[in-house]
């Protein structure tokens, strides 16, 4: 890797953290803030065409995003953490916990993409596809998947922090990545404590679609549902979703 990743806190509980398609590793909002760093230790990474390694080229994969997380880990000299991702960054987590073994002790989904993918119609794939060159689709996701009640000043934040902080190239190659990669098969029955966090609010990645994909796939998996929240909680509910996830992390 090129970058080192943002780190927060020198606790003796080490989190990697993986960010979402319309992320970085400074994208947390909030939450990032909110870290008790005497008890944790958060490694905030950015992906290839993210944030401090936007111009670093690459393949644009799950596999590969799950590789480099995996050697930011060996950099730091983890030999074991938990894995917070959000969204995309919900399978990349997942990839990292399977190529991991036993160093993954748990890992925390915040409006996480399944293993399946996620399938698309035609008229949202459009959306979706679009969003590379054109911040109004952006836009029209984040008011989408946040249930279409929030600020267009936050909004409109949201869209310029992902402009400024992604490559298209990279942006438009990880939906592919993120949309239609299938593992499903490798990760089922995988032995590892999962914890699933969702907004109400969020159509996309619900808790129905959880309830079809995670919970069918673990065998030690629980579901939270955030009452306030859509798909971006670490903006809309931060310390709920601190709780959620401190809550799991003191239980491994």
């Amino acid at each position: 890797m090129s970058s080192d990743p943002l780190v927060i806190g020198s606790g003796p509980c080490r989190v990697l953290a993986l960010h979402g398609w319309f992320g970085s590793a400074r994208g947390w909002g909030p939450f990032a803030d909110l870290v008790d760093g005497d008890r944790y230790t958060y490694a905030f990474l950015d992906h290839r065409g993210y944030g401090a390694r936007r111009a670093e080229t690459g393949e644009y994969t799950i596999a590969e995003m799950a590789a480099d997380a995996l050697a930011a880990a060996d950099a730091l000299g983890w030999s074991s953490f938990a894995v917070l991702g959000h969204s995309m960054g919900g399978s990349v987590m997942q990839r990292v916990a399977l190529d991991a073994g036993d160093r993954v002790t748990g890992l925390v989904g915040i409006s996480p993409v399944p293993a399946t993918g996620v399938p698309f119609d035609e008229q949202s794939w459009e959306l979706f596809s679009g969003a590379a060159e054109k911040p109004e689709n952006r836009s029209a996701i984040i008011d989408l998947t946040t249930g279409g009640r929030l600020s267009r000043t936050w909004l409109d934040r949201m869209v310029r922090a992902s402009l400024e902080s992604s490559d298209p190239v990279a942006f438009r190659a990880y939906l592919d990545a993120w949309g239609r990669t299938d593992f499903a098969d490798e990760v089922r029955g995988r032995q590892v404590p999962v914890r699933l966090v969702v907004g109400v609010h969020d159509p996309a990645l619900s808790a129905a679609v959880m309830e079809q994909t995670f919970l069918q796939l673990y065998p030690d998996v629980s579901l939270e549902v955030l009452a306030n929240a859509g798909h971006y909680a670490m903006f809309e509910t931060p310390v709920a979703l601190l709780t959620c996830v401190e809550r799991f992390l003191d239980q491994l």
